[in-house]
């Protein structure tokens, strides 16, 4: 039992861990290690019964019927480059390029994508630090999506995953995300589970009860061809494929979807939802999409009160912004989105009411949370309030995001 990369030591307090099945993730215990007491046996305790609770038999025939065995354990992954764009953030970047050269991956690169610099501090650390071992490549237009295009060009890679500057990557991320591409040649995109690397701060807190950024510990295939009976939204419920801190694409796959739209995703006026729309966009193309939650990175979620209410504006702004990138990148998913648009907007407006059932103050202090989604810390109606101004926004933002580019193309002519 040890602590999560980057994360505190264990000592006596409330302590939130990680369970592992055979060495697969499998759930997460919240306990309280008293003065004394030894925390692996505490927790221990806990694991074993959360492991127990796991292997009861599914009730959800239909779940296990969309999930297909996991045969690429012994496929070989494919070559890989793992592309992370930064943006003045030596340190914890740094970090994350520690944790992505000690990967089991036989055949990979790293690439790191300088979006916008303002100093030579990351061009420093990688061609001093990391020379010979990482990539630089250098992106002066702002924006997560063009970062990503750019990265995505420097190589000839087959797979290219991606993740972000403050990330722990587990030792073996980078081979359980990319094997499944080797066992299944319909598959377009793999997205992995994504855990707090620490939970300090009251706004760490409340975010992580309300699910954070993991997508569970149950793998799941999506394929357009067979739609999930449990989500009649689909494919247009991006938000639960998974995240752009841990995801990857077949590189074939990614072109024929056209890349990451590049006036979506943060630096640009759309504020987020560049990994959402490439998730659909691989859909829509025909390929499948794997959620694996073996493919594990942790994140460091940001500190402050300040940062989760930009968070909950840019989620939802990134919502509404990728719907209208798909409009009109995509028209011929018009009638299916028309048709799913209302009672999709319903359901994310449902779900900010839901988290706003709490106070107005801000975040509450406490323990740390229990399972993800658990809402055991009231949400704030103020964030609540702020995710609607982002959906009404999000259409805005993308609108003004091309306009930007249309212009910055037009000056270079």
């Amino acid at each position: 039992m040890s602590p999560a990369p980057g994360g505190p030591p264990l000592v006596a307090g409330d302590v939130y861990a990680l369970v592992r099945l055979r060495g697969r993730p499998a759930a997460t215990v919240i306990g309280t290690v008293r003065e004394g007491e030894d925390p692996a046996e505490v927790l221990g305790a806990l694991a074993r019964e959360r492991v127990e609770a796991a292997a009861r038999p599914r009730a959800d025939a239909e779940h296990l019927a969309a999930v297909s065995p996991l045969t690429h354990a012994d496929a070989a992954p494919p070559r890989t480059a793992v592309i992370v764009a930064t943006r003045e953030r030596p340190e914890s970047l740094a970090r994350a390029l520690d944790s992505l050269l000690a990967q089991d991956h036989p055949d990979h690169e790293l690439i790191v994508v300088d979006n916008a610099p303002r100093t030579t501090d990351t061009h420093d650390l990688v061609t001093r630090k990391y020379a010979g071992r990482v990539r630089y490549v250098r992106e002066d237009t702002p924006g997560l999506a063009v970062a990503h295009n750019t990265g995505a060009a420097a190589t000839d890679a087959a797979v290219l995953a991606f993740t972000d500057d403050d990330v722990i990557a587990d030792p073996h991320w980078l081979t359980a995300l990319t094997a499944p591409f080797a066992a299944d040649p319909g598959l377009g995109c793999v997205t992995g589970l994504i855990l707090p690397a620490r939970l300090a701060t009251p706004a760490q807190i409340l975010l992580e009860s309300h699910g954070g950024f993991a997508k569970g510990f149950a793998p799941r295939l999506y394929d357009p061809a067979r739609p999930p009976a449990d989500e009649p939204l689909f494919p247009f419920t991006a938000g639960s494929f998974g995240s752009g801190a841990n995801m990857a694409f077949r590189a074939p796959a990614l072109r024929r979807a056209g890349g990451f739209d590049p006036a979506t995703g943060t630096g640009t006026p759309a504020r987020g939802g560049d990994d959402l729309y490439a998730f659909v966009a691989v859909l829509a193309a025909g390929f499948r999409l794997r959620y694996t939650p073996e493919a594990l990175v942790w994140h460091h979620h940001r500190e402050t009160w300040q940062d989760l209410r930009n968070q909950a504006y840019g989620y939802g702004a990134g919502l509404t912004a990728y719907l209208t990138a798909t409009l009109v990148r995509r028209p011929r998913l018009l009638p299916a989105l028309l048709a799913r648009l209302p009672r999709g907007l319903a359901y994310a407006w449902s779900m900010t009411a839901q988290r706003g059932a709490g106070g107005d103050g801000d975040a509450g202090t406490g323990g740390v949370p229990g399972e993800h989604g658990t809402q055991h810390h009231p949400w704030p109606r103020s964030l609540s309030r702020l995710e609607r101004r982002g959906m009404f926004y999000g259409p805005i933002g993308y609108a003004r995001a091309r306009a930007r580019d249309a212009a910055r193309k037009a000056d270079a002519r």
